[in-house]
């Protein structure tokens, strides 16, 4: 079979890495286009996963509408050429723009309900939308909904193995705490009118903090000029390790406030904008949400001077994982034997349950 993917994030190249390693090793094509965002290509390079740049997009609305026009061109020629059986994306408009030209199916996945354009963007060129079961939204019948979330394809125990190594790169001893700190850049289409942490309120936060723990920043962008000596420099393939020995996580990024629910690293995710697979977690209290800083530095300071708080973290963790399945299982699985699949999962879902 020859599966066609497109990558538009970083995190997007974690969902799929493990899937494209069984692809190839069963023998199946598997052909990558990737957006420049981020660490996107890096990560690729340092997974040895081949793939041809798509470019780096646009921030602005007009700039993303051209730069749409192009990316599809370039899908095209290039789905032409490798012909292939099937097209499988996160939530990417540009496969489901291509796949439907060429008359060819596109199986998505998405987590991102209030991603309201990408979503008007893809779904109606997208024969299968697969999501999380605590998605919020309703698709119609293209819509399937599966018990797990996206960070398991590469986080849970299969997958993940914490390497200790990590802290040495980053002058650290085994029993240093330290707190990784997220901004994001706010360009995405659904962050227009969304902002973060004030500069005034992160001096205060990390003030606060290093009473108690070391500080470092991940920044997507430029940090602030004053707090730069804060910002972490490591090599994209090492984040999870990091945020695996993390003591707290405290982010505006979704992405990896997820993925310490994950790892069962305490996690404090500070936006106006949510998510059915966050506001389950938080249910769980795998990670806990606040949509303005009010009660962050109190929160910071109840897990931070809990010793035992992250052990307790690892415990929930591992009862809520117990009852979920194995999302590349599942992806590699539906795929491979689609369109045969899709009825199947409709007539009964839970079929997900038993595939090994």
């Amino acid at each position: 079979m020859k599966i066609f993917i497109d990558i538009g994030h970083p995190a997007h190249v974690h969902y799929f890495k493990n899937l494209i390693y069984n692809l190839k090793k069963s023998g199946h094509g598997v052909f990558i286009t990737a957006r420049e965002k981020d660490v996107t290509l890096q990560l690729l390079d340092n997974y040895d996963i081949p793939y041809t740049s798509r470019g780096k997009g646009k921030s602005s609305l007009i700039g993303k509408f051209f730069y749409l026009i192009k990316a599809d061109l370039l899908l095209l020629r290039l789905a032409k050429n490798f012909n292939p059986d099937l097209f499988l994306s996160f939530a990417s408009p540009y496969a489901s723009h291509v796949s439907s030209i060429i008359g060819k199916p596109h199986i998505a996945f998405t987590d991102t309900e209030h991603a309201k354009l990408g979503i008007l963007s893809f779904l109606p060129f997208t024969d299968v939308v697969f999501t999380p079961e605590v998605y919020q939204s309703d698709h119609g019948n293209k819509h399937l909904r599966f018990s797990g979330y996206m960070e398991q394809c590469y986080l849970q125990n299969t997958y993940f193995s914490p390497n200790n190594n990590v802290l040495k790169k980053l002058n650290l001893k085994k029993n240093d705490k330290f707190v990784i700190i997220r901004l994001v850049s706010w360009e995405a289409s659904h962050d227009i009118g969304h902002r973060g942490f004030s500069q005034g309120y992160l001096e205060r936060l990390i003030e606060f903090i290093e009473q108690k723990a070391i500080v470092f920043l991940s920044v997507e962008g430029v940090a602030p000029t004053n707090l730069e000596k804060y910002k972490l420099f490591i090599d994209p393939i090492d984040i999870h390790h990091i945020l695996y020995h993390a003591e707290l996580f405290i982010g505006e990024g979704a992405t990896m406030a997820s993925e310490c629910a994950i790892l069962g690293t305490p996690s404090i995710y500070v936006n106006t904008l949510s998510a059915g697979s966050l506001e389950d977690q938080a249910k769980q209290n795998l990670i806990h949400i606040f949509k303005s800083t009010d009660g962050v530095i109190e929160k910071t300071k109840e897990i931070l001077f809990d010793d035992h708080y992250k052990t307790k973290q690892k415990k929930i963790r591992d009862q809520s994982l117990k009852n979920k399945i194995d999302v590349n299982k599942l992806i590699e699985w539906f795929i491979l034997n689609y369109p045969d699949s899709y009825r199947n999962f409709k007539e009964d879902p839970d079929l997900q349950f038993k595939i090994n």
